[in-house]
């Protein structure tokens, strides 16, 4: 990798963002297998829901799979935050992260770097998905599916920044395990494969509170899949929680990896 050090001030940070971006790619091209593996995992979940249980599951005004893919859209990017650790901590402990910071090179642009790899890694991610829910059966009944798709990268541009700090403070590998196993109930405690209002009261809060239902609702409601049967403010204004949410996690995270990205070392 070779950092344009003689680079004007003003032209630095996005010269060095666009080199340190297409080291990630790069590299994520010389793993296609593990790439392939991380595109089509989610894939997996739904034909797992959508086909082994979808047939006990109603739906109001609609099939499940109608409901369940909407849901997934979000989970695969809240799974985006388990390979943003894992990055993250892999590139300190071979010593990446220490000869980049030797560099000449802005640490704002090896954090954005980073954000615009995944968010390329999170449209991919998409486009496996949707294709695999218009085979399995999904069919949006709306055109606003553009503006979902927004909300959606929204999402997962603020779990980039959550991700990288948790890997910058984690520092390895095996300790990115405890993200990988909390992942999956922040996933499961949400309305991404059933409706809140099915689980007991303090439950029921929690996962109508949690910033994945808020924006797997906003998912269905702009594609105009049915969604879960909800009275109350969290469910009446998904779409402005779906902005919401990513705008306060990005306001606390990207603060924080920057300056923990700077501590680096001292």
């Amino acid at each position: 990798m070779t950092i344009p050090a003689a680079a004007p001030a003003h032209v630095s940070w996005p010269t060095h963002t666009a080199v340190l971006t297409r080291r990630i790619l790069v590299h994520w091209k010389q793993r296609p297998v593990s790439i392939a593996v991380t595109l089509l995992f989610p894939v997996l979940i739904v034909v797992m829901f959508g086909q082994l249980f979808g047939g006990a599951m109603a739906i109001r005004d609609g099939a499940y799979i109608d409901f369940l893919i909407p849901g997934m859209l979000a989970m695969t990017m809240l799974f985006g935050l388990e390979s943003t650790v894992l990055a993250v901590t892999s590139d300190a402990s071979k010593g990446v992260t220490e000869r980049i910071r030797a560099m000449p090179v802005s640490g704002l642009a090896v954090l954005t770097g980073r954000c615009l790899a995944d968010l390329i890694s999170a449209v991919a991610g998409l486009v496996v998905m949707m294709g695999a829910g218009l085979a399995l059966g999904w069919r949006p009944q709306q055109m606003s599916v553009l503006g979902a798709v927004g909300l959606l990268l929204w999402l997962r541009f603020a779990f980039v920044w959550v991700g990288i700090y948790l890997g910058l403070l984690l520092k390895t590998p095996e300790s990115a395990v405890s993200v990988q196993v909390l992942v999956w109930p922040v996933g499961f405690l949400s309305g991404v494969f059933v409706s809140p209002d099915t689980m007991p009261a303090w439950l029921s809060a929690v996962a109508t509170w949690n910033p994945l239902t808020a924006t797997a609702s906003a998912v269905r409601e702009l594609s105009g899949n049915p969604a879960w049967a909800a009275n109350g403010w969290a469910a009446e204004h998904s779409v402005l929680l779906a902005m919401a949410w990513p705008a306060l996690l990005t306001a606390i995270f990207l603060p924080l990896a920057t300056r923990r990205y700077r501590l680096l070392g001292r």
